[in-house]
């Protein structure tokens, strides 16, 4: 499957529309919350119409000595114009993870990003 990430060579404008923004603390102590915030099209709105929308976003980990990757965390499922593609949840860790985001748009396909998290 390919996904596009913020590292592909195309329009900015298309980048800034569908790349996942990431808000995670990038150092965590073990077994305590914290809060993670997703956003779609942060500095650009990505358009919310039913003919061109977000409809979903998947959050994923690789944990770190872990034998089976990528573990599933969550999915978020949005209906076109009313819901818009920005989510926040809390999560905990015990062991050091890259956490991966795909969103999916019904026009230009699977966009990914990843943010590293150290455990302390």
């Amino acid at each position: 499957m390919k996904t596009y990430t913020k590292k592909e060579e195309m329009e900015s404008t298309l980048m800034e529309k569908h790349v996942p923004v990431i808000k995670a603390p990038e150092k965590v102590k073990a077994g305590e919350e914290f809060e993670v915030i997703i956003n779609i099209g942060e500095n650009v709105p990505h358009p919310n119409r039913v003919e061109h929308h977000i409809k979903w976003i998947q959050v994923f980990a690789e944990v770190e000595g872990r034998s089976y990757n990528p573990v599933h965390i969550a999915t978020f499922d949005f209906g076109p114009t009313f819901a818009e593609p920005k989510v926040k949840f809390r999560m905990k860790l015990e062991k050091s993870l890259s956490l991966i985001v795909l969103e999916y748009c019904n026009l230009h396909g699977v966009w990914e990003n990843s943010v590293k998290i150290e455990v302390e």
